[in-house]
């Protein structure tokens, strides 16, 4: 498969973060509408009543800021993610919501755990080591970019600030390494040279008949065509008539 086939825009690329953004904006809004509090149907670890978490987690923040926060970096991994990654990238987004909150239910403190910070660990960590592992260069330059712009955000899987589910954060960062070695992505073929091809045979290359077995240029001319040899040009001239 060439690039201009494996990686062309689709409508999938815009509308999965704009349901995704519109998703988080409206349970908020609808919490703020009807001045009701839905953290309960957060991650709260090890708890039967807990597990509905996995599900429900990723649309539920506390506060504005928190919300704020969670949206541009959803939107523009998730983008990213449909675009260089679109015929794994709904098992990433399905697989990846359900292992980092089963991951956070299992290893969290007892609190409840909300927001969309662990899928977007999970997007930072599989679309960078993903591009590591194909060796693709657009990949891998995807993977440069993603660290350069969020690669900050790894100190926050470490317990440095209370109130903050690092928990989640953690869950969401070895969920996506896990995905990146799992699951397999079609990479484009890169472009093959005449000489790279299997089927490629040095003696009959027209370029490398002008030079020598020691690399020295040899001037070949090409045979005269036959019909340029046969050729004559006969030129009648016309004598010029005194005008009286």
């Amino acid at each position: 498969m060439s690039e201009d086939n494996h990686y062309r825009f689709s409508n999938r690329v815009l509308l999965v973060p704009m349901v995704a953004v519109l998703a988080i904006w409206t349970v908020y809004w609808f919490e703020i509408k009807y001045q009701i509090n839905l953290n309960n149907f957060g991650v709260y670890p090890r708890t039967l009543k807990g597990l509905r978490g996995i599900l429900f987690s990723p649309f539920l923040h506390g506060s504005i800021k928190h919300l704020y926060n969670n949206t541009i970096p959803l939107a523009v991994l998730s983008a990213a993610l449909v675009y260089f990654y679109r015929d794994i990238s709904w098992k990433v987004l399905l697989y990846g919501i359900l292992f980092t909150g089963l991951l956070t239910w299992l290893i969290g403190r007892s609190s409840y755990h909300i927001g969309a910070s662990g899928l977007i660990y999970l997007l930072v960590s599989f679309i960078f080591f993903k591009g590591i592992f194909t060796k693709y260069y657009r990949l891998i330059a995807l993977s440069l970019i993603v660290v350069f712009v969020y690669g900050s955000l790894v100190w926050f899987i470490f317990p440095l600030k209370d109130g903050i589910s690092w928990e989640g954060h953690l869950a969401g960062f070895l969920t996506g390494l896990f995905l990146a070695i799992v699951l397999k992505t079609k990479v484009p073929e890169p472009k093959k040279y005449v000489w790279e091809k299997e089927d490629y045979k040095e003696e009959e290359d027209e370029f490398l008949k002008h030079f020598d077995e020691e690399g020295n240029f040899i001037e070949r001319l090409e045979p005269e065509d036959k019909e340029n040899e046969s050729l004559k040009v006969i030129y009648h001239f016309k004598k010029k008539t005194k005008e009286n």
